[in-house]
């Protein structure tokens, strides 16, 4: 099987991440992964993993993460979704996304191996047994696991996380009835393993009685958190608090006071899982090398041009204030909006009007579940919002290019598929970008 083939086997899978129904927990049940994994020799449990899960900031908190235990000399493995342009993105051995070739041989490996289980996996639970395959087979130190979906059910939850985090509970995911904070909560809560300690960007004490399952609780504000953060060129120099050091002046590469915060979550992730704190310069080389594609990534200047994954309201409303407060562009600007069926489209335009935008131009995101770029237009425009319906992301991107001027910034977002055609189109990925190192 090669490349295109896996690819295609992978495709015939049922995929709830292109379906009207994602986002749901009813009749979702982790046996068909156990069953799988059980007769792959439950390789998932060959290595120690910190699980991240949270309704925003927990990709980029596994990324800092990462980068931090790489710095301190691990081999690393971070498994992580959606992908922006490519699978092979969701796979990641000391930051590098796995082969082309070797990203085959592991999904023909599990293909083999499928029938042994009663009930069809689905394409995420068989992309996560790959993960969980090879970083078994290349022996990694520690695996960073993101969830897909919530926590309790979502098939990364065969593993026994030593640390658990949750960086925080928003809408998402939810018809927003009744306590849904707390159903978020509790589904959230499931990764928590016995013995584990959970690190915990939540504050709300409304919910502390669901975090008791763990062993050790280390929780922001009290425990750990960012003490001061102020801008600097191409980035930002921040103030970490740990309960075990503390380290000032630390340059992070990244924009926006929330991946501030999200630093701290992540140092203290990698504290408790060391067990100590971490050498200063370790964490000053291992945040000196973060990158965050598709994260508020800027892409060109003159004009400013941003793309952003931001897909719920507080996402939204983080990456409005950054580009308010970081940049404060001087011209006009521009949204290219594109979302996903299952949000209200008026709550997450409403947090990008923080921006001030002279013009939406609105699109239909490249999924089976993105919501019409008419249907975008027309609320956008019932919010007193000028907007254009202009179709594609690539139509969109043209027409932002033609009608903006040097000084006026260029905002993508709404949906990670949105990012991920906005970078196709802006930054085509290259065959190096795929290609993990060699081994020792």
């Amino acid at each position: 099987m090669d490349y295109l083939e896996a690819l295609d086997h992978l495709d015939s899978l049922i995929n709830y991440e292109v379906m009207p129904r994602a986002g749901a927990i009813e009749g979702l049940s982790l046996e068909p992964m156990q069953a799988f994994m059980g007769a792959l020799g439950d390789p998932q449990l060959a290595y120690p993993v910190i699980h991240l899960t949270g309704t925003n900031g927990k990709g980029s908190t596994a990324r800092i993460i990462s980068s931090l235990l790489v710095a301190a000399g691990l081999s690393v493995g971070t498994y992580g979704s959606p992908h922006l342009q490519r699978i092979n993105e969701r796979f990641t051995w000391n930051q590098r996304e796995i082969d082309d070739d070797e990203l085959a041989a592991v999904l023909e490996q599990l293909q083999a191996l499928a029938p042994l289980v009663d009930a069809p996996l689905s394409w995420f639970e068989l992309t996560t047994a790959a993960a969980f395959r090879w970083f078994a087979d290349i022996a990694v130190d520690v695996a960073v696991i993101e969830v897909g979906l919530l926590g309790e059910w979502d098939a990364t939850n065969v593993v026994d996380g030593q640390v658990a985090v949750v960086t925080n509970i928003t809408r998402d995911h939810t018809d927003g009835q009744g306590d849904w904070r707390r159903r978020i909560a509790s589904e959230k809560a499931g990764i928590i393993k016995p013995g584990a300690t959970l690190v915990l960007g939540e504050t709300d004490p409304s919910l502390a009685d669901l975090w008791e399952r763990a062993d050790a609780v280390m929780l922001r504000d009290r425990d750990f958190g960012c003490e001061n953060d102020r801008l600097a060129v191409g980035g930002r120099l921040v103030d970490l608090r740990t309960p075990e050091a503390t380290y000032d002046e630390v340059f992070l590469p990244l924009h926006g006071a929330h991946q501030a915060d999200n630093t701290a979550l992540a140092l203290a992730a990698c504290e408790a899982f060391f067990g100590r704190p971490l050498a200063d310069e370790i964490v000053r080389d291992g945040l000196a090398n973060v990158t965050m594609p598709g994260r508020f990534e800027v892409v060109g200047r003159d004009p400013l041009v941003v793309i952003d994954g931001a897909h719920n309201p507080a996402g939204a409303a983080a990456t409005a204030k950054t580009l308010v407060h970081d940049f404060d562009p001087a011209g006009s600007r521009i949204l290219v909006f594109g979302m996903l069926s299952g949000r209200d489209p008026a709550e997450v335009l409403a947090a990008f009007a923080a921006i001030n935008p002279d013009i939406v131009l609105t699109v239909t995101a490249p999924s089976p579940r993105g919501v019409p770029s008419t249907e975008l237009a027309d609320q956008a425009i019932g919010m007193g919002l000028a907007a254009e319906s202009c179709g594609s992301v690539e139509a969109a991107i043209a027409r932002a290019f033609a009608v903006a001027a040097e000084e006026d910034a260029i905002l993508i977002s709404g949906s990670l598929y949105v990012a991920g055609e906005a970078r196709t189109r802006l930054l085509p990925p290259t065959a190096s970008e795929s290609r993990p190192p060699e081994p020792d």
